[in-house]
Protein backbone atom coordinates (compact mmCIF):
# COMPACT_ATOMS: atom_id res chain seq x y z
CA UNK A 1 0.00 0.00 0.00
CA UNK A 2 1.38 3.67 -1.05
CA UNK A 3 2.96 5.71 2.02
CA UNK A 4 0.73 8.54 3.91
CA UNK A 5 2.27 11.23 2.11
CA UNK A 6 1.52 9.16 -1.35
CA UNK A 7 -1.92 9.17 -0.76
CA UNK A 8 -2.27 12.11 0.17
CA UNK A 9 -0.54 13.74 -2.81
CA UNK A 10 -2.13 11.64 -4.95
CA UNK A 11 -5.93 12.95 -3.75
CA UNK A 12 -7.65 15.52 -5.97
CA UNK A 13 -8.36 18.25 -3.28
CA UNK A 14 -11.55 20.29 -3.46
CA UNK A 15 -10.89 24.21 -3.75
CA UNK A 16 -11.61 25.75 -0.28
CA UNK A 17 -14.83 27.46 -1.27
CA UNK A 18 -16.70 24.22 -1.82
CA UNK A 19 -15.43 22.52 1.07
CA UNK A 20 -17.06 25.62 2.88
CA UNK A 21 -20.35 25.56 0.92
CA UNK A 22 -20.35 21.84 2.01
CA UNK A 23 -20.41 23.02 5.58
CA UNK A 24 -22.91 25.71 5.28
CA UNK A 25 -19.69 28.65 5.95
CA UNK A 26 -21.08 31.63 3.64
CA UNK A 27 -18.35 33.05 1.40
CA UNK A 28 -17.48 36.12 3.23
CA UNK A 29 -16.78 34.32 6.38
CA UNK A 30 -13.69 32.38 4.45
CA UNK A 31 -10.47 33.79 4.16
CA UNK A 32 -8.03 31.47 2.18
CA UNK A 33 -5.07 30.78 2.71
CA UNK A 34 -3.81 29.54 -0.72
CA UNK A 35 -6.63 27.19 -2.52
CA UNK A 36 -6.84 24.36 0.14
CA UNK A 37 -7.17 25.90 3.24
CA UNK A 38 -8.47 28.85 5.11
CA UNK A 39 -9.31 30.97 8.36
CA UNK A 40 -12.94 31.61 9.17
CA UNK A 41 -14.23 34.58 10.04
CA UNK A 42 -17.17 33.48 12.69
CA UNK A 43 -18.30 37.05 12.95
CA UNK A 44 -19.50 36.87 9.31
CA UNK A 45 -21.69 33.87 10.21
CA UNK A 46 -25.46 34.22 11.37
CA UNK A 47 -25.25 33.27 15.27
CA UNK A 48 -27.15 29.80 15.51
CA UNK A 49 -27.86 27.27 18.36
CA UNK A 50 -25.28 24.57 18.65
CA UNK A 51 -27.81 21.62 17.88
CA UNK A 52 -25.51 19.39 16.83
CA UNK A 53 -24.38 16.13 18.58
CA UNK A 54 -20.84 16.35 20.57
CA UNK A 55 -18.56 13.08 19.88
CA UNK A 56 -15.39 12.85 21.39
CA UNK A 57 -12.91 9.92 20.34
CA UNK A 58 -10.22 8.92 22.62
CA UNK A 59 -8.48 6.15 23.32
CA UNK A 60 -6.41 3.35 25.66
CA UNK A 61 -3.22 4.49 26.71
CA UNK A 62 -0.75 4.94 24.15
CA UNK A 63 1.91 2.72 22.97
CA UNK A 64 4.66 2.43 20.48
CA UNK A 65 2.16 -0.31 18.70
CA UNK A 66 0.08 2.62 17.96
CA UNK A 67 -4.07 3.50 18.14
CA UNK A 68 -4.58 6.01 15.76
CA UNK A 69 -6.81 8.52 17.46
CA UNK A 70 -6.93 10.97 14.87
CA UNK A 71 -7.39 8.45 11.80
CA UNK A 72 -10.23 6.89 13.88
CA UNK A 73 -11.31 10.73 13.89
CA UNK A 74 -11.23 11.18 10.38
CA UNK A 75 -12.75 8.29 9.13
CA UNK A 76 -15.60 8.34 11.95
CA UNK A 77 -16.58 11.75 10.30
CA UNK A 78 -16.13 10.17 6.68
CA UNK A 79 -18.38 7.69 7.40
CA UNK A 80 -20.79 9.80 8.78
CA UNK A 81 -21.14 11.70 5.91
CA UNK A 82 -21.42 8.50 4.26
CA UNK A 83 -24.95 7.47 5.91
CA UNK A 84 -26.62 10.47 5.68
CA UNK A 85 -25.53 12.78 8.16
CA UNK A 86 -24.07 16.87 8.32
CA UNK A 87 -20.72 16.18 9.94
CA UNK A 88 -17.50 18.96 10.49
CA UNK A 89 -14.17 17.32 11.75
CA UNK A 90 -13.06 18.99 14.74
CA UNK A 91 -9.15 18.59 15.71
CA UNK A 92 -6.18 19.79 16.71
CA UNK A 93 -3.38 21.46 15.13
CA UNK A 94 -0.16 19.50 15.46
CA UNK A 95 3.15 20.97 16.91
CA UNK A 96 6.91 21.01 15.47
CA UNK A 97 8.39 19.33 18.21
CA UNK A 98 6.76 16.08 17.81
CA UNK A 99 6.34 16.27 13.99
CA UNK A 100 9.95 16.24 13.94
CA UNK A 101 10.49 14.55 17.05
CA UNK A 102 8.70 11.03 16.81
CA UNK A 103 5.78 11.47 15.06
CA UNK A 104 6.72 12.76 11.89
CA UNK A 105 3.47 13.94 11.12
CA UNK A 106 -0.07 14.16 13.02
CA UNK A 107 -2.95 14.43 10.40
CA UNK A 108 -3.78 10.88 10.15
CA UNK A 109 -2.62 8.24 8.27
CA UNK A 110 -4.07 5.68 5.03
CA UNK A 111 -6.71 6.56 3.97
CA UNK A 112 -8.51 8.53 6.52
CA UNK A 113 -6.10 11.92 6.51
CA UNK A 114 -6.69 15.90 6.70
CA UNK A 115 -5.02 17.43 3.76
CA UNK A 116 -3.30 19.26 2.60
CA UNK A 117 -0.74 17.08 4.73
CA UNK A 118 2.56 18.77 4.58
CA UNK A 119 0.92 22.61 5.28
CA UNK A 120 -0.94 21.31 8.25
CA UNK A 121 2.13 19.23 9.68
CA UNK A 122 4.42 22.41 9.39
CA UNK A 123 3.36 25.74 9.29
CA UNK A 124 0.18 25.91 8.66
CA UNK A 125 -1.78 29.35 8.98
CA UNK A 126 0.96 30.43 11.56
CA UNK A 127 -1.59 30.00 14.87
CA UNK A 128 1.81 28.38 16.69
CA UNK A 129 4.34 31.00 15.52
CA UNK A 130 1.47 34.14 16.75
CA UNK A 131 0.99 32.18 20.07
CA UNK A 132 5.41 31.59 20.64
CA UNK A 133 5.16 35.28 19.65
CA UNK A 134 2.76 36.88 22.41
CA UNK A 135 3.76 34.52 24.89
CA UNK A 136 7.43 35.78 24.43
CA UNK A 137 6.43 39.61 24.00
CA UNK A 138 5.01 39.17 27.61
CA UNK A 139 8.31 37.68 29.17
CA UNK A 140 11.00 40.65 27.04
CA UNK A 141 8.33 43.31 28.45
CA UNK A 142 8.51 41.50 31.91
CA UNK A 143 12.47 41.50 31.67
CA UNK A 144 11.94 45.35 30.49
CA UNK A 145 10.10 46.54 33.10
CA UNK A 146 12.48 45.13 35.54
CA UNK A 147 15.09 46.60 33.75
CA UNK A 148 13.84 50.10 33.83
CA UNK A 149 13.57 50.58 37.63
CA UNK A 150 10.90 47.84 38.44
CA UNK A 151 8.10 50.18 39.02
CA UNK A 152 5.70 47.39 40.19
CA UNK A 153 8.23 46.16 42.64
CA UNK A 154 7.76 42.50 41.33
CA UNK A 155 10.34 39.95 42.80
CA UNK A 156 12.80 38.45 40.71
CA UNK A 157 13.05 35.58 42.83
CA UNK A 158 8.84 34.88 42.58
CA UNK A 159 9.09 35.27 38.25
CA UNK A 160 6.26 32.58 36.89
CA UNK A 161 6.52 33.23 33.58
CA UNK A 162 8.75 31.12 31.29
CA UNK A 163 9.58 31.65 27.44
CA UNK A 164 8.14 29.32 24.74
CA UNK A 165 9.41 27.24 21.30
CA UNK A 166 7.23 25.37 19.20
CA UNK A 167 10.50 23.00 19.62
CA UNK A 168 11.92 19.68 21.54
CA UNK A 169 14.51 21.27 23.42
CA UNK A 170 15.59 19.66 26.50
CA UNK A 171 18.54 22.44 26.79
CA UNK A 172 16.26 24.70 27.05
CA UNK A 173 14.76 23.27 30.20
CA UNK A 174 16.28 25.58 32.65
CA UNK A 175 18.26 28.87 32.10
CA UNK A 176 19.95 31.07 33.24
CA UNK A 177 19.20 34.56 31.60
CA UNK A 178 20.30 38.08 31.21
CA UNK A 179 24.07 37.48 31.22
CA UNK A 180 26.59 39.50 29.72
CA UNK A 181 26.50 42.92 32.15
CA UNK A 182 23.74 45.53 33.31
CA UNK A 183 23.09 46.24 29.67
CA UNK A 184 20.98 43.18 29.62
CA UNK A 185 19.18 43.26 32.79
CA UNK A 186 19.39 41.42 35.81
CA UNK A 187 20.75 37.60 35.45
CA UNK A 188 18.29 35.15 37.03
CA UNK A 189 17.24 31.57 36.25
CA UNK A 190 14.16 30.92 33.91
CA UNK A 191 13.41 28.02 31.73
CA UNK A 192 11.13 27.40 28.26
CA UNK A 193 8.35 25.47 27.58
CA UNK A 194 7.09 24.25 24.71
CA UNK A 195 4.33 26.47 23.16
CA UNK A 196 1.80 23.63 23.69
CA UNK A 197 2.11 23.72 27.18
CA UNK A 198 1.85 27.52 26.99
CA UNK A 199 -1.00 29.54 29.01
CA UNK A 200 -1.26 31.75 26.15
CA UNK A 201 -2.58 28.27 23.94
CA UNK A 202 -4.87 27.79 26.93
CA UNK A 203 -6.27 30.63 26.42
CA UNK A 204 -6.60 31.19 22.24
CA UNK A 205 -8.45 27.28 23.06
CA UNK A 206 -11.10 27.95 25.45
CA UNK A 207 -11.60 31.73 25.06
CA UNK A 208 -15.37 32.27 23.22
CA UNK A 209 -14.30 34.78 21.25
CA UNK A 210 -11.94 38.11 21.06
CA UNK A 211 -12.98 39.92 23.60
CA UNK A 212 -12.78 36.97 26.41
CA UNK A 213 -9.40 36.23 24.70
CA UNK A 214 -7.86 39.60 25.32
CA UNK A 215 -9.48 39.54 28.79
CA UNK A 216 -7.87 36.39 29.73
CA UNK A 217 -4.86 37.36 28.78
CA UNK A 218 -4.79 40.08 30.57
CA UNK A 219 -5.95 38.01 34.20
CA UNK A 220 -2.18 35.83 33.31
CA UNK A 221 -0.12 35.96 36.36
CA UNK A 222 3.48 36.49 35.77
CA UNK A 223 5.00 36.75 39.13
CA UNK A 224 4.73 38.22 42.71
CA UNK A 225 6.02 41.10 44.28
CA UNK A 226 7.77 41.36 47.29
CA UNK A 227 5.47 41.27 49.68
CA UNK A 228 3.61 38.29 47.45
CA UNK A 229 1.47 40.13 45.55
CA UNK A 230 0.26 38.78 41.87
CA UNK A 231 1.17 40.32 39.14
CA UNK A 232 -0.26 40.33 35.70
CA UNK A 233 -0.26 41.09 32.48
CA UNK A 234 -2.98 43.85 32.75
CA UNK A 235 0.05 45.59 35.48
CA UNK A 236 2.51 45.46 32.61
CA UNK A 237 -0.21 46.61 29.69
CA UNK A 238 0.80 43.41 27.53
CA UNK A 239 -2.69 42.44 27.15
CA UNK A 240 -3.72 44.76 24.13
CA UNK A 241 -0.81 43.53 22.29
CA UNK A 242 -0.44 39.72 23.06
CA UNK A 243 -4.27 40.07 21.81
CA UNK A 244 -2.84 42.10 18.46
CA UNK A 245 -0.99 39.16 17.84
CA UNK A 246 -3.21 36.44 17.81
CA UNK A 247 -6.01 38.57 16.04
CA UNK A 248 -5.21 36.28 13.15
CA UNK A 249 -4.89 33.08 14.93
CA UNK A 250 -8.08 33.05 17.32
CA UNK A 251 -10.00 32.30 14.32
CA UNK A 252 -10.82 28.71 13.13
CA UNK A 253 -8.87 27.02 10.08
CA UNK A 254 -11.08 25.12 7.68
CA UNK A 255 -9.41 22.46 5.64
CA UNK A 256 -10.55 19.01 4.40
CA UNK A 257 -10.57 15.09 4.36
CA UNK A 258 -9.35 12.93 1.71
CA UNK A 259 -13.32 12.50 1.17
CA UNK A 260 -14.01 15.74 1.06
CA UNK A 261 -15.50 16.20 4.88
CA UNK A 262 -15.12 19.65 6.24
CA UNK A 263 -12.44 19.56 8.70
CA UNK A 264 -11.71 22.45 11.50
CA UNK A 265 -8.06 22.35 12.88
CA UNK A 266 -7.42 24.76 15.84
CA UNK A 267 -5.41 24.55 19.11
CA UNK A 268 -2.79 22.58 20.67
CA UNK A 269 -2.15 18.58 21.26
CA UNK A 270 -0.69 17.48 23.83
CA UNK A 271 -2.85 16.28 27.12
CA UNK A 272 0.14 15.17 29.08
CA UNK A 273 1.36 18.69 29.84
CA UNK A 274 -1.36 20.58 28.55
CA UNK A 275 -5.58 20.15 28.24
CA UNK A 276 -5.13 18.71 24.91
CA UNK A 277 -8.23 20.24 23.52
CA UNK A 278 -9.09 21.94 20.65
CA UNK A 279 -10.72 25.70 20.87
CA UNK A 280 -13.80 25.99 22.07
CA UNK A 281 -14.50 28.58 19.01
CA UNK A 282 -14.28 25.28 16.50
CA UNK A 283 -15.96 22.96 18.60
CA UNK A 284 -19.05 25.87 18.99
CA UNK A 285 -19.01 26.86 15.16
CA UNK A 286 -18.86 22.85 14.22
CA UNK A 287 -22.20 22.35 16.48
CA UNK A 288 -23.75 25.51 14.39
CA UNK A 289 -23.30 24.46 11.19
CA UNK A 290 -23.68 20.03 11.61
CA UNK A 291 -25.64 16.95 13.04
CA UNK A 292 -22.98 15.28 13.99
CA UNK A 293 -19.45 16.66 15.30
CA UNK A 294 -16.17 14.90 15.80
CA UNK A 295 -13.89 16.27 17.71
CA UNK A 296 -10.40 13.97 19.75
CA UNK A 297 -8.16 15.17 22.95
CA UNK A 298 -4.94 14.14 23.58
CA UNK A 299 -3.30 10.67 24.45
CA UNK A 300 -5.49 8.10 26.38
CA UNK A 301 -8.73 8.79 28.48
CA UNK A 302 -7.17 9.12 31.65
CA UNK A 303 -5.47 12.53 30.17
CA UNK A 304 -7.19 14.00 26.91
CA UNK A 305 -10.69 12.95 27.65
CA UNK A 306 -10.59 13.95 31.54
CA UNK A 307 -9.80 17.13 30.56
CA UNK A 308 -11.77 17.72 28.26
CA UNK A 309 -14.86 16.96 30.21
CA UNK A 310 -13.46 18.49 33.31
CA UNK A 311 -12.00 21.56 31.99
CA UNK A 312 -13.39 22.32 28.30
CA UNK A 313 -16.88 21.09 28.72
CA UNK A 314 -16.98 22.86 32.45
CA UNK A 315 -15.74 26.06 30.68
CA UNK A 316 -18.04 26.00 27.21
CA UNK A 317 -21.01 24.37 28.80
CA UNK A 318 -20.58 22.07 26.35
CA UNK A 319 -22.22 18.37 26.73
CA UNK A 320 -21.34 15.68 24.71
CA UNK A 321 -23.53 13.14 23.30
CA UNK A 322 -20.96 10.10 23.13
CA UNK A 323 -17.41 8.66 23.43
CA UNK A 324 -15.23 6.68 21.16
CA UNK A 325 -12.72 4.78 22.87
CA UNK A 326 -9.84 3.59 20.02
CA UNK A 327 -7.85 0.67 20.85
CA UNK A 328 -5.52 -1.89 18.77
CA UNK A 329 -4.76 -5.64 19.28
CA UNK A 330 -1.55 -4.38 18.86
CA UNK A 331 -0.97 -2.40 22.19
CA UNK A 332 -3.46 -4.52 23.94
CA UNK A 333 -0.79 -7.17 23.56
CA UNK A 334 2.23 -4.67 24.10
CA UNK A 335 -0.21 -3.64 27.62
CA UNK A 336 0.11 -7.50 28.20
CA UNK A 337 3.38 -8.29 27.97
CA UNK A 338 4.44 -8.40 24.21
CA UNK A 339 7.49 -7.13 23.54
CA UNK A 340 7.52 -4.90 20.13
CA UNK A 341 9.33 -7.38 17.65
CA UNK A 342 6.52 -10.09 18.70
CA UNK A 343 2.95 -7.98 17.71
CA UNK A 344 2.80 -9.90 14.77
CA UNK A 345 2.17 -13.31 16.15
CA UNK A 346 -1.12 -14.44 17.59
CA UNK A 347 -1.82 -14.00 21.23
CA UNK A 348 -5.22 -14.00 22.58
CA UNK A 349 -4.12 -14.23 25.98
CA UNK A 350 -1.94 -11.20 25.92
CA UNK A 351 -4.79 -9.35 23.97
CA UNK A 352 -6.70 -10.13 27.44
CA UNK A 353 -4.21 -9.26 29.97
CA UNK A 354 -3.75 -6.29 28.29
CA UNK A 355 -7.83 -5.77 27.86
CA UNK A 356 -7.40 -4.61 31.55
CA UNK A 357 -6.21 -0.97 29.77
CA UNK A 358 -9.58 -0.96 27.89
CA UNK A 359 -11.52 -1.94 30.98
CA UNK A 360 -10.28 0.82 32.84
CA UNK A 361 -11.07 3.54 30.18
CA UNK A 362 -14.47 2.36 29.66
CA UNK A 363 -14.87 2.45 32.99
CA UNK A 364 -13.78 5.83 33.60
CA UNK A 365 -15.77 7.37 30.87
CA UNK A 366 -18.87 5.93 32.43
CA UNK A 367 -18.05 8.03 35.02
CA UNK A 368 -18.57 11.15 33.58
CA UNK A 369 -21.91 10.01 32.93
CA UNK A 370 -21.54 9.68 28.49
CA UNK A 371 -22.15 6.44 26.70
CA UNK A 372 -19.36 4.64 24.84
CA UNK A 373 -17.99 2.78 21.89
CA UNK A 374 -14.96 0.92 20.89
CA UNK A 375 -13.48 1.29 17.87
CA UNK A 376 -10.99 -1.22 17.15
CA UNK A 377 -8.68 0.11 14.25
CA UNK A 378 -7.80 -2.86 12.55
CA UNK A 379 -4.66 -3.91 11.43
CA UNK A 380 -2.90 -6.67 8.99
CA UNK A 381 -1.99 -8.66 11.55
CA UNK A 382 -4.71 -8.86 13.91
CA UNK A 383 -6.77 -12.49 13.87
CA UNK A 384 -10.15 -12.74 14.55
CA UNK A 385 -9.55 -14.40 17.33
CA UNK A 386 -7.30 -11.87 19.10
CA UNK A 387 -10.62 -9.37 17.52
CA UNK A 388 -12.92 -11.00 19.39
CA UNK A 389 -11.20 -11.03 22.85
CA UNK A 390 -11.86 -7.28 22.39
CA UNK A 391 -14.92 -7.34 21.27
CA UNK A 392 -16.11 -9.95 24.65
CA UNK A 393 -14.04 -7.74 27.46
CA UNK A 394 -15.64 -4.96 25.77
CA UNK A 395 -19.41 -6.19 26.47
CA UNK A 396 -18.53 -8.16 29.71
CA UNK A 397 -18.05 -3.93 30.79
CA UNK A 398 -20.93 -2.53 29.36
CA UNK A 399 -19.95 -1.39 25.94
CA UNK A 400 -19.84 -2.50 22.17
CA UNK A 401 -16.46 -3.01 20.23
CA UNK A 402 -16.60 -2.28 16.37
CA UNK A 403 -13.83 -3.51 13.90
CA UNK A 404 -12.72 -0.55 11.79
CA UNK A 405 -10.93 -0.64 8.32
CA UNK A 406 -11.07 3.04 8.14
CA UNK A 407 -7.42 3.19 7.50
CA UNK A 408 -7.39 1.07 4.41
CA UNK A 409 -10.90 1.40 2.97
CA UNK A 410 -11.54 5.56 4.32
CA UNK A 411 -15.05 6.24 5.44
CA UNK A 412 -16.81 2.95 4.14
CA UNK A 413 -14.37 0.97 6.90
CA UNK A 414 -16.01 2.60 9.64
CA UNK A 415 -19.66 2.75 8.78
CA UNK A 416 -20.72 0.27 11.46
CA UNK A 417 -18.57 2.19 13.73
CA UNK A 418 -20.91 5.75 12.68
CA UNK A 419 -24.32 3.47 12.55
CA UNK A 420 -23.41 2.40 16.63
CA UNK A 421 -22.43 6.65 17.52
CA UNK A 422 -25.56 7.50 15.84
CA UNK A 423 -27.42 4.52 17.73
CA UNK A 424 -25.96 5.78 21.07
CA UNK A 425 -27.22 9.40 21.00
CA UNK A 426 -30.57 8.21 20.73
CA UNK A 427 -30.64 9.32 24.60
CA UNK A 428 -29.89 12.19 25.85
CA UNK A 429 -26.45 12.95 27.29
CA UNK A 430 -26.29 12.15 31.40
CA UNK A 431 -22.94 13.93 31.13
CA UNK A 432 -21.38 15.42 34.46
CA UNK A 433 -17.94 17.16 35.50
CA UNK A 434 -16.00 14.19 37.99
CA UNK A 435 -15.79 16.70 40.66
CA UNK A 436 -17.30 19.85 41.97
CA UNK A 437 -16.04 23.60 42.01
CA UNK A 438 -16.34 23.96 45.31
CA UNK A 439 -14.14 20.95 46.27
CA UNK A 440 -10.44 22.78 47.17
CA UNK A 441 -7.73 22.61 44.76
CA UNK A 442 -6.01 19.95 46.25
CA UNK A 443 -9.18 17.44 46.56
CA UNK A 444 -9.78 17.84 42.69
CA UNK A 445 -6.21 16.80 42.50
CA UNK A 446 -6.52 14.05 44.22
CA UNK A 447 -10.03 12.80 43.06
CA UNK A 448 -8.75 12.67 39.15
CA UNK A 449 -6.12 10.69 40.65
CA UNK A 450 -8.02 8.05 42.58
CA UNK A 451 -11.06 7.81 40.79
CA UNK A 452 -9.26 8.23 36.93
CA UNK A 453 -5.73 6.44 37.81
CA UNK A 454 -6.81 4.35 40.67
CA UNK A 455 -4.20 6.08 42.77
CA UNK A 456 -3.74 5.17 46.59
CA UNK A 457 -3.64 8.96 46.79
CA UNK A 458 -1.91 12.05 45.83
CA UNK A 459 1.17 13.23 47.28
CA UNK A 460 2.77 16.52 47.68
CA UNK A 461 5.09 19.21 50.19
CA UNK A 462 3.92 21.31 51.99
CA UNK A 463 5.16 24.31 49.78
CA UNK A 464 2.63 22.94 47.03
CA UNK A 465 -0.39 22.82 49.57
CA UNK A 466 0.64 26.85 50.83
CA UNK A 467 0.66 27.34 46.97
CA UNK A 468 -2.91 26.26 46.44
CA UNK A 469 -4.16 27.70 49.71
CA UNK A 470 -2.63 31.08 48.90
CA UNK A 471 -4.72 30.84 45.45
CA UNK A 472 -7.52 29.48 47.02
CA UNK A 473 -7.55 32.82 49.84
CA UNK A 474 -7.40 34.74 46.76
CA UNK A 475 -10.30 33.62 44.93
CA UNK A 476 -8.75 30.66 42.38
CA UNK A 477 -10.10 27.67 44.34
CA UNK A 478 -13.33 27.29 42.10
CA UNK A 479 -10.88 26.28 39.06
CA UNK A 480 -10.31 22.72 37.90
CA UNK A 481 -7.26 21.07 37.68
CA UNK A 482 -4.96 20.11 34.70
CA UNK A 483 -2.87 17.39 34.99
CA UNK A 484 0.80 17.06 33.84
CA UNK A 485 2.00 13.51 33.61
CA UNK A 486 3.22 10.60 31.67
CA UNK A 487 0.62 9.63 28.48
CA UNK A 488 2.31 5.81 29.17
CA UNK A 489 0.21 4.82 32.22
CA UNK A 490 -2.21 5.25 34.30
CA UNK A 491 0.21 5.98 36.95
CA UNK A 492 3.45 8.52 37.24
CA UNK A 493 5.64 5.47 36.30
CA UNK A 494 5.63 5.17 32.26
CA UNK A 495 7.07 1.51 32.62
CA UNK A 496 3.56 0.53 34.40
CA UNK A 497 1.54 -0.55 31.56
CA UNK A 498 -1.88 -2.58 32.00
CA UNK A 499 -4.06 -0.84 34.79
CA UNK A 500 -1.96 -0.73 37.97
CA UNK A 501 -3.99 0.09 41.22
CA UNK A 502 -2.89 2.04 44.65
CA UNK A 503 0.18 3.34 43.45
CA UNK A 504 0.84 7.08 44.73
CA UNK A 505 0.85 10.05 42.72
CA UNK A 506 3.45 12.73 43.67
CA UNK A 507 2.90 16.50 43.01
CA UNK A 508 6.15 18.19 42.54
CA UNK A 509 4.76 21.24 41.43
CA UNK A 510 1.85 23.43 41.15
CA UNK A 511 1.18 26.52 38.24
CA UNK A 512 -1.57 29.35 38.56
CA UNK A 513 -3.00 29.60 34.83
CA UNK A 514 -5.44 32.56 35.53
CA UNK A 515 -5.72 33.10 32.60
CA UNK A 516 -6.70 29.95 31.18
CA UNK A 517 -8.34 29.16 33.87
CA UNK A 518 -7.23 25.97 35.82
CA UNK A 519 -4.47 25.43 38.01
CA UNK A 520 -1.62 22.68 36.97
CA UNK A 521 -0.25 19.85 38.81
CA UNK A 522 2.84 18.73 37.53
CA UNK A 523 3.49 15.11 38.61
CA UNK A 524 6.24 12.63 38.27
CA UNK A 525 9.10 13.48 36.21
CA UNK A 526 7.19 14.81 33.19
CA UNK A 527 8.74 17.84 31.89
CA UNK A 528 7.24 20.59 29.96
CA UNK A 529 9.48 20.79 27.49
CA UNK A 530 9.95 17.49 26.25
CA UNK A 531 13.75 16.50 24.01
CA UNK A 532 14.01 14.56 21.07
CA UNK A 533 14.49 10.99 20.87
CA UNK A 534 17.69 9.35 20.07
CA UNK A 535 16.60 8.67 16.26
CA UNK A 536 14.82 12.24 15.65
CA UNK A 537 12.10 12.14 12.75
CA UNK A 538 13.84 15.54 11.23
CA UNK A 539 16.68 13.10 10.15
CA UNK A 540 14.90 11.64 7.41
CA UNK A 541 12.57 14.95 6.78
CA UNK A 542 14.45 16.44 3.51
CA UNK A 543 13.39 18.08 -0.13
CA UNK A 544 14.26 16.57 -2.68
CA UNK A 545 15.23 17.19 -6.23
CA UNK A 546 11.73 17.11 -7.73
CA UNK A 547 11.21 20.19 -4.80
CA UNK A 548 8.74 17.84 -2.76
CA UNK A 549 8.69 17.21 0.97
CA UNK A 550 10.40 13.66 2.16
CA UNK A 551 10.00 12.01 5.17
CA UNK A 552 6.57 13.18 6.59
CA UNK A 553 4.12 10.36 7.64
Amino acid sequence: MPSDIEISRAAALRPIQQIADRAGIPAAAIEPYGHYKAKIDITRIDAAPTTGKLILVTAISPTPAGEGKTTTSVGLADALGRVGQRTVLCLREPSLGPCFGTKGGATGGGHAQVVPMEDINLHFTGDFHAITSAHNLLAAMIDNHIHWGNALDIDLRRIVWRRALDMNDRALRDIAQSLGGIANGFPRESGFDITVASEVMAILCLADGFADLEARLSRIVIGYTRDKRPVTARDLKADGAMAVLLAQAIKPNLVQTLEGTPAIIHGGPFANIAHGCNSVIATRTALALADYVVTEAGFGADLGAEKFFDIKCRQAGLSPAAVVIVATVRSLKMNGGVARPALGGEDVDAVRRGGVNLVRHIENVRQFGVPAVVAINRFHTDTEAELAAIADLAQAHGSQAVVCTHWSDGGAGAEDLARQVIALTDAPSQFAPLYDDTLPLFDKINTVATRIYRAEAAVADPHVHTLLARWEAAGYGHLPVCIAKTQYSFSTDPAALGAPVRHIVPVREVRLAAGAGFVVAICGEIMTMPGLPRVPAAEAIRINANGTIEGLF
